[in-house]
């Protein structure tokens, strides 16, 4: 039966009948979800339990205006419980297709059916954006066709990974590179052609820069496609944390026109990272939807089952809002969670990603009244799905509406920023007062958060900067805040950075201010990189990138957010620097087989100290701590000595006889305080220590090591 062709409607009564009663295939099946290749045609299935009427829409072109054919359902014959489903001879990939439904306003239910507002499907692979796209369309009365996003069909088995698997890298040798696709190639001065700036071709060509770097692990800010309008009037949303799918990747990370060719970048760039040895590892937005409050625009969830997909308040009308952004989805609803659980199965078999970093993941925990639940569904769902194990799972463990479940975040193989460790380092490193216990614990893994419950060091991803804040430039360079640019008269962004300026706001031509600011951002990186647990580091700050004091830049396309190529060579000293701590931290640790943090922190043999040997200073007083350690990444002793004060301190150094009564000298490894070279040395040709003692320079740190040494059991 073929579909029937449409025509302009404004009213029920010019709605095209129920079509194909005498063809029963026509029915469709509704299983699966989406829109899934048969032969000879594409079956379509959606859920809506309220809707009265759902109408199919196929375009001729991305572009098209209108739809060329309009197939409505009937509810008799292509509804299956809570599912319409529908099958259509005579199209395949590529072909355009959105939604209408049709069914009852009833606010106070939390009812919002709108027969006008062409919908997306919430389980398509590809989206296309006319050039026509108009955001407001979606949230004023009217049809919105001409300007509306529409779904693709696809058929994610075509492509050739030539052999490409998940990396699966050890968690303990892992770097994390948290990037933004756009924003890593689209500066004029990146090197990469015009017509793949900002694009996943462009972060292609600079795969050798992160190898030199030696990254292993790119952390993407959001790829799913989101609505580029989600932002302030004149601004755009840069971030990307304003979803409207949670299959599809955003269309204008592509370097090429057409829906399909962006499915098949993104594959390429993933193929091409995995053969470099870099994991791709995804931040997704399960938490809410670029849909908004209710009177702001409907693009798929709310026109569908805006009851099922969002967390309302008693009051029906109006939506919890624990993610800041207006509407909270209903993870733990079953339409909501198989969504979710298929969308991350999707990544990992058909586009080979290694894990997932959760925004605002403590929402994922919160039934559907909003209330945390001590064994939510959706996330013993993720952590024992077998498509998913040996995947990345990276908890961001709190909410914007005061939930924070860092250190007791639900499951077993789920990892955790750590947002103690970014706040207690920046604290001691800029010099506040009763800073040292919690570096202390911080630099060995969070014992007092993580050593209770048997797990791996690396259940703390330790950051010191994230996209969400001051870049590790700024955090040397600002008191406060400068976000003018938002257009929200600097009231956005967070107002308390724990940042210092080093004595002058912003850029500085004193080399004095210069040489402090440099060395502040080596101490961050050898504290960050050194200690125990899965560092992240965010893109440019190995070369001092700035946001010229922005915190907040989710609106900001332009110079404040992309990379400046310019900086690599500027800054050549911190990015060896850099280069040289990660490459230390990939290596292999120990026997390969994953240690909990107890097992680790006694094989380690950790020793504290102050200025001298084993009497630490806790006091609250103190800017001051020395730590010797047996390295399990290797047969070498550490001995660290961390200076946060204004004046030289003289640290004691250990004796390096061994129980043998055998000697092995201590080398100088680091001295963030020493220009480069000398700040940071290969090995075997770091300097031997020939005094009992060393001077430590004002806020500044120096790491010797010891080769030789037994192997920690």
């Amino acid at each position: 039966m073929e579909p029937v062709p449409s025509h302009r409607f404004s009213d029920a009564t010019d709605v095209v009948p129920a079509w194909g009663a005498s063809d029963p295939e026509s029915v469709g099946s509704s299983s699966p979800l989406g829109a899934t290749l048969r032969d000879g045609g594409v079956n379509f299935s959606v859920f809506s339990k309220d809707a009265t009427q759902i109408d199919i829409l196929l375009f001729d072109d991305e572009q098209a205006s209108e739809p060329s054919t309009v197939i409505s359902l009937d509810p008799y014959r292509h509804r299956t419980y809570h599912y319409w489903h529908a099958f259509v001879r005579g199209i395949g990939p590529g072909q355009v297709y959105a939604y209408r439904a049709h069914g009852p306003v009833v606010a106070e239910r939390g009812l919002l059916f709108d027969r006008d507002k062409v919908l997306l499907d919430p389980y398509a692979k590809a989206i296309v954006v006319p050039t026509a796209y108009d955001r407001r369309a979606a949230a004023l009365p009217g049809d919105n066709v001409a300007t509306a996003m529409r779904s693709v069909v696809v058929d994610p088995g075509t492509y050739d990974w030539e052999g490409d698997r998940p990396l699966r890298r050890p968690a303990a040798e892992t770097v994390i590179y948290e990037m933004h696709v756009r924003g890593f190639t689209r500066h004029p001065n990146s090197g990469v052609a015009a017509h793949k700036r900002g694009t996943y071709a462009g972060l292609i060509d600079k795969i050798p820069y992160l190898r030199d770097l030696g990254i292993n692990a790119v952390e993407l800010l959001p790829v799913f496609q989101f609505d580029p309008q989600g932002a302030p009037d004149d601004l755009v949303n840069y971030w990307g944390y304003q979803p409207v799918s949670f299959f599809a990747p955003h269309h204008t990370y592509a370097s090429t026109s057409g829906a399909l060719a962006v499915l098949d970048e993104f594959r390429d760039m993933v193929k091409a990272l995995h053969r470099a040895g870099i994991e791709v590892i995804l931040d997704v937005v399960y938490n809410h939807t670029a849909e908004g409050r209710p009177d702001e625009p409907t693009f798929a969830y709310r026109g569908l089952a805006n009851d099922h997909y969002y967390i309302l308040e008693q009051d029906r009308s109006r939506y919890a809002d624990y993610s800041g952004c207006g509407n909270t989805l209903n993870a733990n609803q079953s339409i909501v969670r198989r969504l979710i659980l298929d969308s991350l199965r999707y990544w990992v078999s058909e586009m080979h990603v290694d894990g997932f970093r959760f925004d605002l993941a403590s929402i994922l925990a919160r039934d559907e009244r909003g209330r945390p639940r001590s064994r939510p569904p959706v996330l013993w769902d993720i952590e024992s799905d077998p498509i998913l194990a040996g995947t990345k799972l990276i908890a961001e463990a709190w909410d914007a509406a005061g939930l924070y479940q860092v250190g007791s975040f639900v499951g077993d193989a789920w990892l955790e920023w750590n947002g103690r460790f970014r706040d207690d380092v920046r604290r001691f490193v800029r010099g506040d007062h009763g800073t040292v216990q919690g570096l202390a614990a911080r630099l060995v893994g969070s014992p007092d958060i993580y050593g209770q419950d048997h797990r791996e060091a690396e259940q703390s991803v330790n950051f010191v900067t994230s996209h969400d804040g001051f870049t590790l430039n700024d955090l040397v360079s600002y008191n406060g805040k400068h976000n003018q640019a938002n257009g929200e008269g600097n009231r956005d962004g967070d107002n308390d950075n724990h940042s210092w300026n080093c004595g002058i706001e912003g850029p500085s031509t004193d080399p004095e201010v210069e040489a402090l600011r440099t060395r502040q951002i080596k101490n961050l990186l050898v504290l960050n990189l050194l200690a125990a647990g899965m560092p992240m580091l965010v893109m440019g700050d190995e070369v001092r990138r700035t946001q010229h004091g922005n915190n907040n830049a989710y609106c900001q396309d332009n110079e404040i957010s992309w990379f400046d190529w310019d900086l690599v060579e500027r800054h050549a000293d911190v990015r060896r620097f850099a280069a040289r701590l990660i490459a230390y931290h990939t290596c292999p640790v120990g026997d390969g087989l994953p240690l909990v943090l107890n097992e680790l922190l006694e094989r380690a043999e950790i020793e504290w100290h102050g200025v001298r040997l084993h009497r630490p200073d806790w006091s609250e007083d103190s800017h001051s701590l020395a730590i010797s350690l047996h390295s399990l990444r290797a047969a070498v002793c550490l001995h660290g000595m961390v200076n946060a004060y204004w004046e030289p301190l003289t640290f004691e150094v250990p004796s390096t006889l061994s129980p043998t009564g055998e000697s092995t000298p201590w080398r100088r490894w680091i001295d963030t305080s020493l220009p480069s070279p000398q700040d940071i040395a290969p090995w075997h040709a770091a300097a031997p220590m020939t005094d009992w003692e060393y001077t430590v320079q004002p806020r500044s740190v120096v790491v010797l090591i010891r080769t030789g040494c037994p192997v920690a059991h």
